[in-house]
Protein backbone atom coordinates (compact mmCIF):
# COMPACT_ATOMS: atom_id res chain seq x y z
CA UNK A 1 0.00 0.00 0.00
CA UNK A 2 3.12 2.13 0.86
CA UNK A 3 4.50 1.44 -2.82
CA UNK A 4 0.99 2.40 -4.33
CA UNK A 5 0.71 5.59 -2.34
CA UNK A 6 4.83 6.52 -3.31
CA UNK A 7 3.79 5.92 -6.83
CA UNK A 8 0.34 7.92 -7.00
CA UNK A 9 2.28 10.83 -5.24
CA UNK A 10 5.28 10.63 -7.79
CA UNK A 11 2.87 10.89 -10.95
CA UNK A 12 0.87 13.77 -9.43
CA UNK A 13 4.03 15.61 -8.63
CA UNK A 14 5.09 14.91 -12.41
CA UNK A 15 1.47 15.99 -13.59
CA UNK A 16 1.25 18.94 -11.90
CA UNK A 17 4.74 19.69 -13.54
CA UNK A 18 4.24 19.14 -16.68
CA UNK A 19 0.96 21.47 -16.36
CA UNK A 20 2.98 24.51 -14.78
CA UNK A 21 5.40 23.94 -17.20
CA UNK A 22 3.83 24.18 -20.13
CA UNK A 23 1.81 27.15 -18.78
CA UNK A 24 5.02 28.99 -17.96
CA UNK A 25 6.30 27.99 -21.79
CA UNK A 26 3.39 29.69 -23.17
CA UNK A 27 3.82 33.22 -20.86
CA UNK A 28 7.60 33.19 -21.79
CA UNK A 29 8.01 32.29 -24.96
CA UNK A 30 10.11 34.55 -27.21
CA UNK A 31 13.47 34.14 -25.29
CA UNK A 32 13.27 37.31 -22.98
CA UNK A 33 15.38 40.85 -23.44
CA UNK A 34 18.90 39.88 -25.62
CA UNK A 35 22.18 40.18 -24.41
CA UNK A 36 24.83 43.04 -25.11
CA UNK A 37 27.41 41.29 -27.27
CA UNK A 38 31.09 40.78 -25.61
CA UNK A 39 33.29 43.43 -27.75
CA UNK A 40 36.65 43.28 -25.91
CA UNK A 41 38.24 40.13 -26.03
CA UNK A 42 40.22 40.92 -22.82
CA UNK A 43 36.39 39.45 -21.41
CA UNK A 44 37.48 36.40 -22.96
CA UNK A 45 40.99 35.89 -20.72
CA UNK A 46 41.30 34.25 -17.41
CA UNK A 47 41.27 35.96 -13.83
CA UNK A 48 44.63 34.05 -13.63
CA UNK A 49 45.66 35.18 -17.80
CA UNK A 50 44.77 38.34 -16.70
CA UNK A 51 46.97 38.41 -13.90
CA UNK A 52 49.75 37.88 -15.87
CA UNK A 53 49.35 40.39 -18.35
CA UNK A 54 48.81 42.75 -15.15
CA UNK A 55 52.24 42.60 -13.79
CA UNK A 56 54.05 42.10 -17.16
CA UNK A 57 52.90 45.21 -18.57
CA UNK A 58 50.56 44.00 -21.05
CA UNK A 59 47.99 45.96 -20.06
CA UNK A 60 46.79 48.12 -16.84
CA UNK A 61 45.05 47.05 -13.86
CA UNK A 62 43.27 50.69 -14.41
CA UNK A 63 41.91 49.34 -18.05
CA UNK A 64 41.08 46.08 -16.70
CA UNK A 65 38.84 47.43 -13.89
CA UNK A 66 37.36 49.33 -16.32
CA UNK A 67 36.50 47.19 -18.63
CA UNK A 68 34.56 45.19 -16.71
CA UNK A 69 32.74 48.54 -14.81
CA UNK A 70 31.85 48.96 -18.64
CA UNK A 71 30.74 45.56 -19.17
CA UNK A 72 28.46 45.74 -15.26
CA UNK A 73 26.82 48.55 -16.49
CA UNK A 74 26.44 47.31 -19.98
CA UNK A 75 24.56 44.28 -18.74
CA UNK A 76 22.89 44.66 -15.23
CA UNK A 77 19.82 46.73 -16.90
CA UNK A 78 18.99 43.38 -18.53
CA UNK A 79 20.28 40.70 -15.57
CA UNK A 80 20.09 42.33 -12.27
CA UNK A 81 22.75 41.12 -10.74
CA UNK A 82 24.98 44.06 -9.11
CA UNK A 83 23.23 45.23 -6.29
CA UNK A 84 25.98 47.52 -4.92
CA UNK A 85 29.36 48.78 -6.44
CA UNK A 86 32.98 50.24 -5.19
CA UNK A 87 33.43 51.81 -9.10
CA UNK A 88 35.21 54.15 -7.86
CA UNK A 89 37.77 53.21 -4.74
CA UNK A 90 38.57 49.99 -7.15
CA UNK A 91 39.35 52.40 -10.21
CA UNK A 92 41.67 54.34 -7.13
CA UNK A 93 43.63 50.89 -6.05
CA UNK A 94 44.13 49.90 -9.59
CA UNK A 95 45.78 53.05 -10.17
CA UNK A 96 48.02 52.23 -6.97
CA UNK A 97 48.47 48.50 -8.45
CA UNK A 98 49.80 49.95 -11.74
CA UNK A 99 51.99 53.07 -9.81
CA UNK A 100 53.79 50.02 -8.01
CA UNK A 101 54.16 47.76 -11.15
CA UNK A 102 56.36 50.54 -13.03
CA UNK A 103 58.11 51.92 -10.26
CA UNK A 104 59.74 48.22 -10.64
CA UNK A 105 60.06 47.67 -6.63
CA UNK A 106 59.43 44.04 -6.93
CA UNK A 107 60.01 41.63 -10.02
CA UNK A 108 57.48 39.78 -11.77
CA UNK A 109 58.66 36.11 -9.72
CA UNK A 110 57.67 38.54 -6.83
CA UNK A 111 54.42 39.65 -7.80
CA UNK A 112 53.13 36.32 -8.80
CA UNK A 113 54.57 34.66 -5.63
CA UNK A 114 52.84 37.71 -2.95
CA UNK A 115 49.78 38.84 -4.94
CA UNK A 116 49.13 36.20 -7.39
CA UNK A 117 46.01 38.13 -8.71
CA UNK A 118 47.12 41.65 -8.43
CA UNK A 119 45.13 44.17 -9.97
CA UNK A 120 42.30 42.04 -10.99
CA UNK A 121 38.58 42.97 -10.03
CA UNK A 122 36.40 40.27 -8.52
CA UNK A 123 32.67 40.12 -7.01
CA UNK A 124 31.14 38.42 -4.28
CA UNK A 125 27.34 38.10 -3.18
CA UNK A 126 25.80 40.52 -0.88
CA UNK A 127 25.95 38.00 1.97
CA UNK A 128 29.46 38.23 2.19
CA UNK A 129 30.61 41.42 3.68
CA UNK A 130 32.62 43.96 1.81
CA UNK A 131 33.06 46.99 3.87
CA UNK A 132 31.23 49.72 2.77
CA UNK A 133 28.89 48.04 0.51
CA UNK A 134 24.98 46.25 0.96
CA UNK A 135 25.07 43.53 3.67
CA UNK A 136 21.37 42.66 3.24
CA UNK A 137 21.30 38.96 2.87
CA UNK A 138 18.06 39.95 0.92
CA UNK A 139 16.20 40.43 4.00
CA UNK A 140 13.77 43.67 3.83
CA UNK A 141 14.71 44.42 7.38
CA UNK A 142 18.63 45.11 6.55
CA UNK A 143 17.66 47.15 3.41
CA UNK A 144 20.08 50.10 4.72
CA UNK A 145 22.46 47.92 6.12
CA UNK A 146 26.18 48.42 4.80
CA UNK A 147 29.36 46.15 5.78
CA UNK A 148 31.51 47.32 8.48
CA UNK A 149 34.28 45.20 7.14
CA UNK A 150 35.61 42.97 5.03
CA UNK A 151 35.08 39.19 5.42
CA UNK A 152 37.68 37.06 6.30
CA UNK A 153 37.39 35.75 2.33
CA UNK A 154 37.45 39.20 0.92
CA UNK A 155 40.25 39.91 3.16
CA UNK A 156 42.61 37.22 2.02
CA UNK A 157 41.64 37.76 -2.12
CA UNK A 158 42.70 41.57 -1.12
CA UNK A 159 45.96 40.37 0.22
CA UNK A 160 46.25 38.29 -2.90
CA UNK A 161 46.13 41.53 -5.01
CA UNK A 162 42.43 41.26 -6.25
CA UNK A 163 40.35 44.49 -6.50
CA UNK A 164 36.67 44.28 -4.87
CA UNK A 165 33.79 45.87 -7.46
CA UNK A 166 30.74 44.86 -6.56
CA UNK A 167 28.53 42.24 -4.27
CA UNK A 168 25.81 40.21 -6.43
CA UNK A 169 22.08 39.70 -5.72
CA UNK A 170 21.17 36.74 -3.56
CA UNK A 171 17.58 35.11 -2.50
CA UNK A 172 16.02 35.98 1.00
CA UNK A 173 17.98 34.85 3.82
CA UNK A 174 20.06 32.47 1.27
CA UNK A 175 17.93 29.87 1.54
CA UNK A 176 16.02 29.06 -1.71
CA UNK A 177 17.32 28.33 -5.31
CA UNK A 178 15.81 31.41 -6.98
CA UNK A 179 17.81 34.65 -6.76
CA UNK A 180 14.82 36.72 -5.91
CA UNK A 181 14.31 39.39 -2.78
CA UNK A 182 12.16 42.48 -1.67
CA UNK A 183 14.88 44.39 -1.72
CA UNK A 184 16.38 44.47 -4.77
CA UNK A 185 13.89 42.45 -6.81
CA UNK A 186 14.67 39.25 -8.92
CA UNK A 187 17.87 38.34 -11.21
CA UNK A 188 17.45 36.90 -14.82
CA UNK A 189 19.61 34.08 -16.55
CA UNK A 190 22.15 35.97 -19.37
CA UNK A 191 21.67 32.72 -21.77
CA UNK A 192 17.67 33.11 -21.64
CA UNK A 193 16.10 36.05 -19.26
CA UNK A 194 12.77 34.09 -18.69
CA UNK A 195 14.94 31.48 -16.66
CA UNK A 196 16.42 31.67 -13.31
CA UNK A 197 20.20 31.94 -12.48
CA UNK A 198 19.88 29.44 -9.39
CA UNK A 199 20.61 30.67 -5.71
CA UNK A 200 21.76 31.93 -3.68
CA UNK A 201 25.09 32.69 -5.36
CA UNK A 202 22.82 33.54 -8.13
CA UNK A 203 23.67 36.80 -8.98
CA UNK A 204 27.55 35.74 -8.48
CA UNK A 205 26.75 32.81 -11.30
CA UNK A 206 25.23 35.27 -13.09
CA UNK A 207 27.68 37.92 -13.54
CA UNK A 208 30.45 35.34 -14.19
CA UNK A 209 28.70 33.83 -17.40
CA UNK A 210 27.87 37.37 -18.72
CA UNK A 211 31.74 38.34 -18.41
CA UNK A 212 30.92 41.05 -16.23
CA UNK A 213 33.18 39.78 -13.37
CA UNK A 214 36.71 38.03 -13.67
CA UNK A 215 36.32 35.96 -11.08
CA UNK A 216 33.87 35.60 -7.67
CA UNK A 217 33.03 33.88 -4.79
CA UNK A 218 29.94 32.08 -3.49
CA UNK A 219 28.98 30.61 -0.62
CA UNK A 220 27.20 27.01 -0.29
CA UNK A 221 24.73 25.56 2.15
CA UNK A 222 22.63 23.31 0.24
CA UNK A 223 23.93 24.44 -3.29
CA UNK A 224 24.37 27.60 -3.43
CA UNK A 225 27.40 27.73 -5.98
CA UNK A 226 26.86 24.52 -7.21
CA UNK A 227 23.76 25.31 -8.56
CA UNK A 228 23.78 28.94 -10.02
CA UNK A 229 26.80 27.71 -11.52
CA UNK A 230 25.14 24.74 -12.99
CA UNK A 231 22.43 27.47 -14.28
CA UNK A 232 24.54 29.91 -15.36
CA UNK A 233 27.24 27.31 -17.22
CA UNK A 234 30.37 28.22 -14.67
CA UNK A 235 32.81 26.21 -12.64
CA UNK A 236 31.88 26.25 -9.00
CA UNK A 237 33.64 24.46 -6.21
CA UNK A 238 32.55 23.67 -2.80
CA UNK A 239 35.27 22.60 -0.71
CA UNK A 240 35.30 20.11 1.95
CA UNK A 241 34.23 21.01 5.59
CA UNK A 242 36.17 23.20 8.03
CA UNK A 243 38.36 24.09 5.11
CA UNK A 244 37.44 28.13 4.22
CA UNK A 245 36.78 30.51 7.30
CA UNK A 246 32.98 31.33 7.00
CA UNK A 247 33.70 34.42 9.31
CA UNK A 248 31.73 37.55 7.78
CA UNK A 249 28.51 36.07 6.21
CA UNK A 250 25.11 36.37 7.06
CA UNK A 251 23.13 34.84 8.24
CA UNK A 252 26.06 32.97 10.13
CA UNK A 253 24.96 29.40 10.94
CA UNK A 254 25.13 27.55 14.17
CA UNK A 255 26.53 24.63 15.93
CA UNK A 256 26.87 22.16 13.13
CA UNK A 257 25.14 23.95 10.32
CA UNK A 258 28.76 25.77 10.01
CA UNK A 259 30.26 22.09 8.52
CA UNK A 260 27.65 22.05 6.26
CA UNK A 261 28.47 25.95 4.66
CA UNK A 262 31.43 25.89 2.21
CA UNK A 263 32.74 29.25 0.96
CA UNK A 264 34.63 28.60 -2.60
CA UNK A 265 35.71 30.16 -5.99
CA UNK A 266 33.32 30.58 -9.11
CA UNK A 267 34.83 30.91 -12.37
CA UNK A 268 34.31 31.11 -15.61
CA UNK A 269 37.75 28.86 -16.22
CA UNK A 270 38.50 25.73 -14.98
CA UNK A 271 42.70 27.14 -14.24
CA UNK A 272 40.97 29.64 -11.96
CA UNK A 273 39.76 27.03 -9.37
CA UNK A 274 42.88 26.02 -7.39
CA UNK A 275 44.65 29.41 -7.30
CA UNK A 276 41.61 30.78 -5.96
CA UNK A 277 40.68 27.73 -3.68
CA UNK A 278 44.54 28.09 -2.38
CA UNK A 279 44.30 31.68 -1.28
CA UNK A 280 40.91 31.42 -0.11
CA UNK A 281 41.63 27.79 2.26
CA UNK A 282 45.00 29.96 3.64
CA UNK A 283 47.10 27.82 6.20
CA UNK A 284 44.21 25.05 5.35
CA UNK A 285 45.44 24.81 1.79
CA UNK A 286 47.94 22.23 2.60
CA UNK A 287 45.27 20.10 4.03
CA UNK A 288 43.70 19.60 0.18
CA UNK A 289 46.70 19.01 -1.61
CA UNK A 290 46.39 21.47 -4.41
CA UNK A 291 49.99 21.35 -5.25
CA UNK A 292 49.88 17.83 -6.51
CA UNK A 293 50.25 16.37 -9.84
CA UNK A 294 46.60 14.23 -10.78
CA UNK A 295 47.40 11.87 -13.05
CA UNK A 296 43.94 11.63 -14.38
CA UNK A 297 44.07 8.02 -15.44
CA UNK A 298 44.92 6.49 -11.80
CA UNK A 299 41.37 8.22 -10.82
CA UNK A 300 39.16 6.42 -9.82
CA UNK A 301 35.89 7.05 -11.79
CA UNK A 302 32.07 6.55 -9.96
CA UNK A 303 28.94 7.70 -11.56
CA UNK A 304 25.08 7.63 -10.91
CA UNK A 305 22.74 9.06 -13.73
CA UNK A 306 19.69 9.97 -10.65
CA UNK A 307 19.33 9.75 -7.01
CA UNK A 308 17.80 6.54 -7.08
CA UNK A 309 14.22 7.60 -7.33
CA UNK A 310 12.92 10.46 -4.74
CA UNK A 311 9.19 11.02 -5.31
CA UNK A 312 9.17 14.50 -5.53
CA UNK A 313 12.28 15.26 -7.55
CA UNK A 314 12.15 15.59 -11.14
CA UNK A 315 13.41 13.15 -13.43
CA UNK A 316 16.53 13.60 -14.23
CA UNK A 317 16.70 15.47 -17.96
CA UNK A 318 17.35 13.27 -20.71
CA UNK A 319 19.80 16.02 -22.13
CA UNK A 320 21.82 15.88 -18.67
CA UNK A 321 21.78 11.98 -18.50
CA UNK A 322 23.50 12.30 -22.10
CA UNK A 323 25.88 14.81 -21.08
CA UNK A 324 26.74 12.38 -17.97
CA UNK A 325 27.10 9.11 -20.28
CA UNK A 326 29.34 11.77 -23.00
CA UNK A 327 31.55 12.38 -19.93
CA UNK A 328 31.42 8.06 -18.96
CA UNK A 329 32.39 7.55 -23.08
CA UNK A 330 35.20 10.16 -22.80
CA UNK A 331 37.63 8.27 -20.23
CA UNK A 332 36.52 5.18 -22.05
CA UNK A 333 37.61 6.78 -25.39
CA UNK A 334 40.69 8.55 -23.89
CA UNK A 335 42.39 6.81 -21.24
CA UNK A 336 40.82 3.39 -21.54
CA UNK A 337 39.24 3.97 -17.90
CA UNK A 338 35.83 2.55 -17.43
CA UNK A 339 33.83 4.23 -14.78
CA UNK A 340 31.90 2.28 -12.46
CA UNK A 341 28.00 2.57 -12.66
CA UNK A 342 26.25 2.72 -8.94
CA UNK A 343 23.14 3.20 -7.71
CA UNK A 344 23.21 3.92 -3.51
CA UNK A 345 19.60 3.96 -2.95
CA UNK A 346 20.14 6.31 0.43
CA UNK A 347 20.76 9.23 -2.36
CA UNK A 348 16.81 8.92 -2.57
CA UNK A 349 16.52 10.44 0.76
CA UNK A 350 19.03 13.10 0.27
CA UNK A 351 16.02 16.15 0.98
CA UNK A 352 14.81 14.41 4.22
CA UNK A 353 18.38 13.79 5.36
CA UNK A 354 19.23 17.99 4.62
CA UNK A 355 15.97 18.93 6.45
CA UNK A 356 17.30 16.87 9.49
CA UNK A 357 20.79 18.04 9.67
CA UNK A 358 19.70 21.23 9.54
CA UNK A 359 17.45 21.10 12.86
CA UNK A 360 20.43 21.67 15.22
CA UNK A 361 19.79 22.39 18.93
CA UNK A 362 20.17 26.37 19.73
CA UNK A 363 19.92 27.45 16.01
CA UNK A 364 17.38 29.79 15.78
CA UNK A 365 14.17 29.43 13.38
CA UNK A 366 13.24 30.67 10.50
CA UNK A 367 10.74 32.88 11.28
CA UNK A 368 13.00 34.57 13.70
CA UNK A 369 15.63 35.23 11.10
CA UNK A 370 12.74 37.14 9.00
CA UNK A 371 12.74 39.69 11.78
CA UNK A 372 16.87 40.02 11.29
CA UNK A 373 16.57 38.12 15.10
CA UNK A 374 14.49 40.66 16.66
CA UNK A 375 12.00 38.82 17.51
CA UNK A 376 9.34 36.49 15.18
CA UNK A 377 7.23 36.85 12.54
CA UNK A 378 4.13 35.19 12.16
CA UNK A 379 3.97 32.89 9.42
CA UNK A 380 0.38 32.78 8.84
CA UNK A 381 -0.35 36.74 9.12
CA UNK A 382 2.18 36.88 7.18
CA UNK A 383 0.84 35.20 4.07
CA UNK A 384 -2.25 36.76 4.30
CA UNK A 385 -0.43 40.07 4.13
CA UNK A 386 1.45 38.82 0.98
CA UNK A 387 -1.84 38.06 -0.21
CA UNK A 388 -2.83 41.53 0.32
CA UNK A 389 0.80 42.99 -1.51
CA UNK A 390 1.96 44.21 1.99
CA UNK A 391 4.06 42.02 3.21
CA UNK A 392 8.07 42.59 2.78
CA UNK A 393 8.99 39.01 2.23
CA UNK A 394 9.27 36.70 -0.15
CA UNK A 395 6.36 33.89 -0.65
CA UNK A 396 8.91 31.60 -0.67
CA UNK A 397 10.85 32.75 2.24
CA UNK A 398 7.48 32.63 4.06
CA UNK A 399 6.80 29.39 2.72
CA UNK A 400 10.45 28.16 4.45
CA UNK A 401 9.51 29.05 7.77
CA UNK A 402 6.32 27.21 7.03
CA UNK A 403 7.72 24.09 6.82
CA UNK A 404 10.58 24.24 8.91
CA UNK A 405 7.37 24.67 11.40
CA UNK A 406 5.70 21.50 10.27
CA UNK A 407 9.10 19.82 9.58
CA UNK A 408 10.75 16.75 11.44
CA UNK A 409 11.47 17.82 15.01
CA UNK A 410 15.29 17.65 16.18
CA UNK A 411 15.73 14.85 18.58
CA UNK A 412 12.43 12.49 17.79
CA UNK A 413 12.60 9.20 16.11
CA UNK A 414 12.79 10.00 12.40
CA UNK A 415 15.19 12.89 13.01
CA UNK A 416 17.77 10.50 14.78
CA UNK A 417 16.84 7.68 12.01
CA UNK A 418 17.37 10.22 9.08
CA UNK A 419 20.84 11.52 10.81
CA UNK A 420 22.15 7.82 10.94
CA UNK A 421 20.85 7.23 7.57
CA UNK A 422 23.40 10.51 6.69
CA UNK A 423 26.10 8.65 8.89
CA UNK A 424 25.41 5.63 7.09
CA UNK A 425 25.79 6.72 3.50
CA UNK A 426 29.27 8.98 4.60
CA UNK A 427 30.75 5.61 5.34
CA UNK A 428 29.56 4.12 2.55
CA UNK A 429 31.07 6.75 0.25
CA UNK A 430 34.68 7.14 2.33
CA UNK A 431 35.13 3.53 1.60
CA UNK A 432 34.62 3.65 -2.16
CA UNK A 433 36.08 7.15 -3.13
CA UNK A 434 39.45 6.49 -0.73
CA UNK A 435 41.71 9.07 -1.26
CA UNK A 436 41.78 8.80 -5.44
CA UNK A 437 37.50 8.23 -6.16
CA UNK A 438 35.54 10.02 -7.62
CA UNK A 439 31.58 10.22 -7.97
CA UNK A 440 29.95 11.71 -11.17
CA UNK A 441 26.50 13.04 -10.25
CA UNK A 442 24.35 15.59 -11.53
CA UNK A 443 24.18 18.78 -10.03
CA UNK A 444 20.02 19.12 -11.07
CA UNK A 445 17.85 17.03 -11.96
CA UNK A 446 17.26 19.85 -15.18
CA UNK A 447 18.67 23.07 -16.80
CA UNK A 448 17.35 26.66 -15.05
CA UNK A 449 13.58 26.63 -15.13
CA UNK A 450 11.39 29.40 -15.92
CA UNK A 451 11.29 32.42 -13.15
CA UNK A 452 8.54 31.16 -10.32
CA UNK A 453 9.01 27.19 -11.18
CA UNK A 454 10.79 26.02 -8.47
CA UNK A 455 7.75 26.65 -6.35
CA UNK A 456 6.51 23.42 -7.38
CA UNK A 457 9.84 21.82 -7.59
CA UNK A 458 11.41 22.71 -4.04
CA UNK A 459 13.16 19.59 -3.41
CA UNK A 460 15.32 19.53 -6.54
CA UNK A 461 17.92 20.96 -4.37
CA UNK A 462 18.81 17.87 -3.03
CA UNK A 463 20.80 16.97 -5.70
CA UNK A 464 23.70 19.28 -4.35
CA UNK A 465 22.31 19.42 -0.44
CA UNK A 466 22.95 15.80 0.34
CA UNK A 467 26.47 16.92 -0.91
CA UNK A 468 26.99 19.36 2.08
CA UNK A 469 25.93 17.32 5.30
CA UNK A 470 28.11 14.80 4.11
CA UNK A 471 30.87 17.36 4.58
CA UNK A 472 32.77 16.36 0.67
CA UNK A 473 33.93 18.56 -1.81
CA UNK A 474 32.56 18.94 -4.88
CA UNK A 475 32.77 21.16 -8.18
CA UNK A 476 30.36 22.14 -11.38
CA UNK A 477 31.54 21.29 -14.40
CA UNK A 478 29.88 22.56 -17.19
CA UNK A 479 29.36 20.80 -20.48
CA UNK A 480 27.63 22.99 -22.88
CA UNK A 481 24.61 24.18 -23.79
CA UNK A 482 20.83 22.55 -24.21
CA UNK A 483 18.88 22.44 -27.66
CA UNK A 484 17.36 24.89 -25.66
CA UNK A 485 20.54 26.87 -25.23
CA UNK A 486 20.20 26.61 -21.19
CA UNK A 487 23.62 25.30 -19.65
CA UNK A 488 24.25 21.64 -18.61
CA UNK A 489 26.73 20.07 -16.34
CA UNK A 490 27.06 17.54 -13.84
CA UNK A 491 28.88 17.87 -10.65
CA UNK A 492 32.38 16.01 -9.36
CA UNK A 493 32.44 14.87 -5.69
CA UNK A 494 35.59 13.44 -3.87
CA UNK A 495 36.14 12.53 -0.72
CA UNK A 496 36.83 14.49 2.07
CA UNK A 497 40.41 17.10 1.75
CA UNK A 498 40.60 15.31 -2.14
CA UNK A 499 39.55 18.47 -3.88
CA UNK A 500 42.50 18.46 -6.11
CA UNK A 501 40.87 15.43 -7.89
CA UNK A 502 38.02 17.14 -8.61
CA UNK A 503 39.57 20.56 -9.63
CA UNK A 504 41.74 18.13 -11.86
CA UNK A 505 38.80 16.49 -13.56
CA UNK A 506 37.09 19.72 -13.58
CA UNK A 507 40.39 20.94 -16.19
CA UNK A 508 40.06 18.20 -17.86
CA UNK A 509 36.16 18.50 -18.57
CA UNK A 510 37.07 21.73 -19.80
CA UNK A 511 39.65 20.24 -21.83
CA UNK A 512 37.61 17.71 -23.57
CA UNK A 513 34.05 19.80 -23.79
CA UNK A 514 34.83 23.41 -24.14
CA UNK A 515 33.86 24.46 -20.23
CA UNK A 516 32.35 27.98 -20.37
CA UNK A 517 30.20 29.06 -23.30
CA UNK A 518 30.19 32.49 -23.87
CA UNK A 519 27.33 34.62 -24.23
CA UNK A 520 27.67 36.35 -28.14
CA UNK A 521 30.75 38.01 -28.61
CA UNK A 522 30.96 40.82 -31.47
CA UNK A 523 35.05 41.87 -31.89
Amino acid sequence: MAGILREILRITHRVIELIVSGVLWLMYRGGGKKMPAIENLLLLDSASVLAFKIRTGKVSSVEVVELFISRIKEVNPVLNCVVDERFEEALKEAKQVDELIRSNIKTVEEIARDTPFLGVPFTTKDSIKVKGLSHTAGLYKRKDIKADKDAVVVSLMRKAGAIPLAVTNISELCMWWESSNTVYGRTNNPYNTNHIVGGSSGGEGCIQAAAASAFGIGSDIGGSIRMPAFFNGIFGHKPSRDIVSNDGQYPFPTGEQETYLGVGPMCRFASDLAPMLRILADKNASKLHLDEKVDIQKIKYFYMENDGGSVLVSPVHPEIRTAMRKVVAHFEKAYGIKPQKILNKKFSKSAPIWFAKMKVKGAPSFSEQLTNLEGSVNVYLEFLKWILCWSNHTFIGLCTALTEMWGVKHGSEKHQYLVNMCSQLKLELQDMLGTDGVLLYPTHPTPAPYHNEPVIKPFNFSYTGIINVLGLPATNCPLGLSENGLPLGIQVIANQNQDHLTLAVACELEKAFGGWVPPAIAV
